[in-house]
C-alpha cells in the first residue's frame, strides 16, 4: 500500500481512540518536578535558569499589569517547544502541526487579551481601530481594515505555527525518500542528500524553538497593547 506524504500528519489512534491526549500529556510528564531541596540536581537548575531567563526577557515589553501572565506564558512557551521538538524524533506524531489545536491554543489566549484592553481601557483599546490624524472620508475603511487585522490575528498565529512545522517535515521527508532511493543507483549523491538532510534536521530544531518563541512573543505583544 503507498502512502502519501501527507499521511504523517494524521492523529493517530489506536483501538479507535485519538491518542492526541497522550501527546498532548507527554511534554508534562518528561519535565521533573521541582523540590524544596535548597540544592538541586543539575537538570532542575538547568531548567530553572532557563525559565528565569525567558520570563525576564518575556516581561520586558510589559508593564506591571501584565506580569501576572509570566507563568502562563512561560508554561505555553515550554509546551510548544517540547512538542515541536519531540516530533522530529522518528515514528511520533506532532500536534501542533495541527491547524485545529494551534488556533484552540490562539484564539482563547488572543480573545482574553482583547476582553482585558475592553475591560480596563476601552477608550485606548477602541483607539487602535483609528489611528490619530485620519482623514475624516477614509475613517470609515480604516475602521473597516483595522477591525479585520485584529480578528486575522489569531489566525496568522495558528496559521504560522502550522505552515512552518508543516513545511519543515514534508522537506525532511522528501528529502529522505530521495537520500534512500539514490543510495543503490548513485551512492556519492545519496551521501550529500544525506549530508543536506542532517542539515536541514538541525535548522528544522532551530525552527522549532523560533516558532513556539514567535507565538508566544506575539501574544506578548498583543497583551502589551491592552494592559
Amino acid at each position: 500500500m503507498t502512502l502519501s506524504f501527507f499521511d504523517q500528519f494524521m492523529s493517530p489512534t489506536f483501538m479507535g481512540i485519538p491518542l492526541m491526549a497522550l501527546a498532548l500529556s507527554l511534554p508534562w510528564i518528561l519535565y521533573p518536578t521541582p523540590s524544596a531541596r535548597w540544592l538541586n540536581n543539575r537538570l532542575l537548575s538547568l531548567q530553572g535558569w532557563f525559565i528565569n531567563r525567558f520570563t525576564q526577557q518575556l516581561l520586558l515589553p510589559l508593564n506591571t499589569g501584565g506580569h501576572k501572565w509570566a507563568a502562563l506564558l512561560a508554561s505555553l512557551m515550554i509546551f510548544l517547544i517540547t512538542l515541536n521538538m519531540l516530533g522530529l524524533l522518528p515514528y511520533t506524531f506532532t500536534p501542533t502541526t495541527q491547524l485545529s489545536l494551534n488556533l484552540g491554543l490562539a484564539v482563547p489566549l488572543w480573545l482574553a487579551t482583547v476582553i482585558i484592553g475592553m475591560r480596563n481601557q476601552p477608550t485606548h483599546a477602541l483607539g487602535h481601530l483609528l489611528p490619530e490624524g485620519t482623514p475624516g472620508p477614509l475613517i470609515p475603511v480604516l475602521i473597516v481594515i483595522e477591525t479585520i487585522s485584529l480578528f486575522i490575528r489569531p489566525l496568522a498565529l495558528g496559521v504560522r505555527l502550522t505552515a512552518n512545522l508543516t513545511a519543515g517535515h514534508l522537506l525532511i521527508q522528501l528529502i529522505a525518500t530521495a537520500a534512500f532511493v539514490l543510495l543503490p543507483l548513485m551512492p556519492t549523491v545519496a551521501i550529500l542528500t544525506s549530508t543536506v538532510l542532517v542539515l536541514l534536521t538541525l535548522l528544522e530544531v532551530a525552527v522549532a524553538m523560533i516558532q513556539a518563541y514567535v507565538f508566544v512573543l506575539l501574544l506578548t505583544l498583543y497583551l502589551q497593547e491592552n494592559v
